[in-house]
């Protein structure tokens, strides 16, 4: 029986605790009385995960069962999210590769023809034909691709429908594609409460037309938190795009959610807390740190991001997005949801070499920020684990390093925009059109593998509670002028940070560690 998450106070007796710091991890000494939020136990996987998708399939959630939407002569659309999640990257086969050879069986019996498989990459990079395979599986891929396996086009003219406008006046624009067939199966898997629901297809088939609506300073100052819906007037802004969807267009959801098993067998020891380690854990952990410290950061890098989660899948549910979103969201905090009683004046996290966005890439210093402020500081529910102006420490090296095909509008970002003001507002007040619009970068994003134009102003968005919340970043191990561009300060170490905050919160801080990954959402009360 997995056990539930829990907080636990450091004393005397608490061993040093794991903190990853990108691409390596360190065993930290916190100072007594620390609370530190643990997730719960990774929940069991369902014993076979196939007959869990056919019966989801054939008995969803209010919607008719997935054989009697299919018929000769219609045209039907399969959507998949992109390589943004799971993170890590799932062992294969993917649960999305699963679940689209059941559909398409399905499909094939009541003689569906016109079907196509898009990627539902919004504004994100173009994935390659290797990653997508890898997603779909030979067999999909060999039947579909070119032809009819592809990525969502946010600036393809011809390849948009306009839907209509939300009572907020919110453009709805999205795939053609999809906007015109008599089906859309979205398949999705959720690794936070953040994903899935409305938002799979009104986000990841969506134009910047769209996009810029909720994705702003404003929407996100007002989403506490990303992972607390029912509070997000970003979801809200989702919501109601999807009303506007369901009329023109019929969607069939198809929602998978996994355990906490992030790391393979040869790192065991990350999943496993501390005072629980075995001795084959504590050597584990001594081998396996010399190792990736005498690594080239390169290679590391490369290392790091070969590495393939075990997940096992908790549940399948599919029907009506709106009834199948709350079984998945119970599934997601069956996971990762621990009572937290109140708010201190620190928090602490330590950020991992991943993030939605340097998946095969580099994690360059704007992801870090984004990961750190908006990922990680919204992994809570009714309040941040810190209070108002109150410290954010988060370790990470964060050195100035860029992927030029990948991330080419986040360099000019950090060199031409963050040297004249780190203040969202007047970012994209003053900036953001000419970024969105830009003819070079619309370019790469369309034939290249690079991330669209607009995409690092969003990535900064995504800090802005963090940083009218915060009276205070500083990043443990950070290069000290890339942290200082970013308008952050840099320490060397956790001590020489905690004396560095007491200027904000005193000589006798309450602190807060979200021990995290496996991710922990914190249910703060």
């Amino acid at each position: 029986m997995s056990r539930p998450g829990f907080v636990l106070e450091v004393d005397e007796r608490t061993p040093s605790l794991l903190v990853h710091e990108g691409d390596g991890f360190r065993l930290e000494r916190f100072p007594l009385g620390t609370r530190v939020v643990y997730p719960p136990d990774s929940l069991p996987a369902l014993p076979d995960v196939d007959a869990a998708i056919r019966r989801a399939l054939l008995h969803p959630v209010d919607a008719e069962p997935l054989p009697a939407l299919l018929r000769a002569g219609m045209r039907l659309t399969i959507v998949f999210d992109d390589i943004s999640i799971p993170l890590p990257q799932m062992r294969p086969p993917d649960i999305r590769q699963r679940v689209i050879e059941q559909v398409l069986e399905f499909a094939a019996e009541a003689g569906v023809d016109d079907v196509e498989l898009v990627a539902a990459n919004s504004l994100h990079r173009r994935m390659t034909p290797a990653e997508l395979k890898r997603i779909v599986g030979e067999r999909v891929f060999r039947a579909f691709f070119p032809a009819h396996l592809r990525n969502h086009d946010a600036e393809d003219p011809d390849g948009l429908t306009h839907l209509g406008t939300t009572r907020h006046g919110e453009d709805v624009e999205i795939n053609r594609r999809a906007a015109e067939s008599d089906l859309i199966v979205y398949v999705n898997v959720n690794l936070t409460a953040m994903s899935g629901g409305s938002k799979s297809v009104t986000v990841g088939l969506a134009s910047y037309r769209s996009l810029r609506h909720h994705h702003n300073v404003h929407t996100l100052r007002h989403s506490r938190s990303f992972n607390d819906p029912a509070n997000s007037a970003m979801h809200h802004s989702y919501d109601r795009m999807a009303d506007v969807l369901n009329d023109h267009v019929k969607v069939f959801t198809v929602e998978t959610t996994v355990n906490s098993d992030a790391f393979p067998t040869q790192l065991g020891f990350l999943n496993r807390r501390e005072w629980e380690w075995r001795l084959a854990d504590q050597a584990a952990y001594l081998a396996v740190k010399r190792a990736n410290d005498l690594t080239p950061p390169k290679l590391r890098r490369q290392l790091w991001q070969r590495n393939n989660a075990p997940y096992g899948v908790t549940g399948v549910h599919a029907g009506a997005p709106a009834s199948v979103h709350p079984l998945t969201l119970a599934n997601v905090h069956r996971q990762q949801l621990t009572e937290v009683p109140g708010q201190s004046d620190i928090g602490v996290w330590g950020l991992p070499y991943i993030c939605p966005y340097n998946v095969n890439s580099i994690m360059n210093p704007i992801l870090v920020m984004s990961l750190g402020l908006g990922y990680f500081f919204n992994l809570y529910r009714n309040q941040p684990i810190v209070r108002p102006g109150g410290v954010a420490i988060f370790y990470h090296p964060m050195p100035n390093e860029f992927h030029p095909v990948h991330h080419p509008s986040y360099i000019d970002f950090f060199e031409e925009v963050l040297s004249e003001t780190t203040d969202p507002v007047a970012i994209e007040t003053k900036y953001e059109q000419q970024y969105a619009t830009d003819p070079w970068y619309v370019h790469l994003y369309r034939k290249s593998y690079a991330y669209h134009g607009v995409h690092p102003f969003y990535m900064w968005y995504w800090g802005a509670h963090a940083m009218e919340h915060l009276g205070d970043v500083i990043f443990v191990g950070a290069d000290r002028r890339t942290a200082a561009r970013m308008g952050f300060r840099a320490a060397s170490t956790l001590n020489d940070a905690l004396e560095m905050a007491r200027d904000t919160v005193g000589s006798s801080p309450s602190i807060t560690y979200l021990h995290a990954p496996p991710l922990t959402l914190a249910d703060v009360r």
